[in-house]
């Protein structure tokens, strides 16, 4: 075959080939997505309800376990909040942002990331995929969102997001805020920058959930750190943690590594196990 007539049998033969292949992926286009890089650390206590703003609406039952928890914690006693006993903190508390949050943006997934206690991370899921049919319970939820152009710019300045499939136990904060033990929380959020202001990122979080009489909505802020490099530190919640929850009660360890109760007239824990013939 001439070597004319083989170029072109070549040349034909990979057009088809490429034909084949469907139309060509593009690339994943950051321009049109929010600048979210750097380190996002909080900017109000760590606490859900802040100074001034109107307490949770929760109902009877669970105002009566919060008030509990709250003169328990009066008492010397760590309380309700499962991070005592190095748990994560889950969703909505993880929001709270104890540690310095990092939010890394993918075409299909947004990942927020904050090391404290338990590392904590969340995959938010932007592929338009459904709700899975079943699924394991975890602390941090399933997340599904989608990218919005609020503005109307033709770039994207809202992540909204739904999260649910959790699992307990789980408070809203470290003073023991309950949620409901039937663990069917569903989180609603809208995140995005300050229009006035790009280094800062809201979080309008709602939460609705059945020790609550309605549902509940508040605004979490996080001021940006441009140069994140120092403040990117893991923790390990289990070093040095004192506490330590057996059944339902909750046992300090004292420095000379005994066991200690943390209120007046704390029963020991069942010592059947142990030889304690002397």
């Amino acid at each position: 075959m001439p070597a004319h007539s083989l170029a072109i049998a070549v040349a034909s033969a990979l057009g088809a080939a490429l034909g084949m292949m469907g139309p060509p992926a593009f690339a994943f286009d950051e321009t049109r997505y929010p600048d979210l890089k750097g380190a996002w650390v909080r900017t109000a206590p760590p606490e859900w309800v802040q100074r001034g703003e109107k307490p949770a609406p929760l109902t009877p039952e669970y105002q009566a376990v919060y008030d509990a928890n709250l003169k328990a914690q009066a008492r010397g006693e760590p309380g309700d909040a499962p991070q005592w006993y190095c748990l994560p903190q889950g969703m909505p508390m993880m929001m709270m942002a104890y540690s310095p949050m990092e939010v890394v943006i993918t075409k299909d997934i947004t990942y927020v990331m904050i090391s404290h206690v338990n590392d904590a991370y969340r995959r938010i899921y932007t592929d338009g995929r459904d709700w899975p049919a079943a699924g394991e319970p975890s602390y941090a939820g399933y997340s599904i969102g989608r990218w919005l152009d609020r503005a109307g710019t033709g770039n994207y300045d809202t992540l909204e997001i739904e999260t649910r499939g959790l699992k307990n136990p789980r408070t809203f904060d470290t003073t023991g805020l309950p949620l409901h033990r039937d663990a069917q929380t569903i989180i609603l959020e809208r995140l995005h920058l300050d229009p006035g202001d790009h280094n800062l990122l809201r979080d309008d979080i709602t939460v609705i959930d059945h020790a609550l009489t309605a549902p509940w909505t508040v605004t979490k802020s996080y001021r940006r750190d441009p140069n994140p490099r120092p403040v990117w530190v893991p923790e390990v919640c289990a070093e040095g943690n004192p506490f330590v929850r057996i059944g339902e009660r909750a046992y300090y360890v004292s420095h000379d590594g005994k066991l200690m109760p943390v209120s007046k007239g704390e029963p020991p824990p069942d010592l059947s196990f142990f030889n304690t013939a002397k």
